[in-house]
This record gives C-alpha cells, structure tokens and sequence, in this order.
C-alpha cells in the first residue's frame, strides 16, 4: 500500500474519532428557523438525540428576545422570575455537560406563551464497549443491584449557565476526558496507524 493511501487511510480514522470525541453544536430551530416566535420548537427537538457534551447555540435579535433556563415548573407556566439563568447577548451557547432534562424559554412578555420555550432531554454519551481480553469471561449481573429512582421533577444536578463558552481541558467532561487530551489522543492513534501500515 502506497504512503499516500495509509496517509488518507490515518487521517480519515483521526477524522472518525475526533467526531466520536467532540460534541455536536445545535443551532436552536436551525435549518428552517432560530430562537424566534416562529419555530416550532417541540418538533425541532423532538427528532435529536442531544448528548452530554453537546451545545446549544440560541441565535437571536438581543433587543427583541433572551434565553432563561428554568426549572420545570417555571416551564409549564411560563414564568420568569428565579431563573437558574439569563443570556440576552444574541448568541447564547449552552453546555450540555450533564445528563437530564432542561428548560428554556423566552423571558419577554408573551414570548413564552407564544411558544418561545423548548425542553431538551440530554442523554449520557456512551463510550464504546471495551472488549474482553482472550481468556477472560465478564462478570456476571449482579441481582441485588438496583439504579436509584430517577427523580423526574428535579433539575439536573449540574447547572450550567446559560452563556457557557465550550469547554476546555478537563471542563469538558466525556469519560473524564477533556477535549485536549481527545485531540491528543486521536492524533496520537493516527500516527500509531500510519507507522503500523
């Protein structure tokens, strides 16, 4: 095989595992809209999968509307007082840093009851399954073992706010790994694959 083919054979691994490591940026009601009084924003959510690890992008006129994450309750009713927070920059980015369901609404008057709200339910992102070594067998279920009741009602443990830059280093969270450390790694496994070929 020619270094031209095991070079664009290392790059597009690199490739691969670098989306594997990185999250997904998610502009709010983007292809057909944005953070507007237009955008459905139930059926822009409803066909993602939002990963920890993702962001949201909240794109918007700064003078006409903002970004308030709040709880589940203050959802429902479109009320605005006690934010867990606030952004009315026109570029609001948040980090999904944490399993769990959030909450965001528009706070001007009317925005919300006019559909200015979206929820976003964040899954934990799933590292790939570390094979067993040959001649090992995987533990069996523990039967006694049982998940703590999951709390429906709560806001994420973790709060993050509203206007978050993507994180750096170790901020960024994913199996304990920061995006350097990600970048580092992939690089690393592409150099690997070009020497081994």
């Amino acid at each position: 095989m020619g270094n031209m083919a095991k070079a664009l054979i290392a790059a597009l691994a690199m490739a691969a595992i670098f989306q594997l490591a990185v999250g997904t940026n998610y502009t709010v009601g983007a292809p057909g809209g944005s953070w507007d009084l237009q955008t459905n924003f139930a059926n822009w959510a409803s066909p993602i999968t939002f990963l920890t690890g993702d962001f949201l992008i909240f794109s918007y006129a700064s003078t006409q509307h903002n970004v308030l994450e709040v709880t589940m309750s203050n959802y429902g009713s479109c009320t605005t007082s006690n934010p867990i927070s606030t952004d009315a920059s026109g570029n609001t980015v948040v980090a999904l840093t944490a399993p769990g369901t959030r909450y965001f609404i528009c706070g001007i008057p009317g925005h919300c009851t006019g559909g200015m709200k979206v929820q976003i339910d964040v899954s934990a992102k799933s590292s790939p399954a570390t094979p067993p070594t040959p001649g090992s067998s995987p533990p069996p279920p523990s039967p006694t073992a049982t998940p703590p009741p999951s709390q429906p009602n709560s806001p994420p443990s973790a709060v993050t706010p509203a206007l978050a830059p993507p994180p750096q280093g170790s901020e960024a969270g994913v199996s304990g790994l920061g995006i350097q450390e990600k970048v580092a790694f992939a690089f690393g496994l592409g150099v690997l694959m070009l020497v081994a070929f």
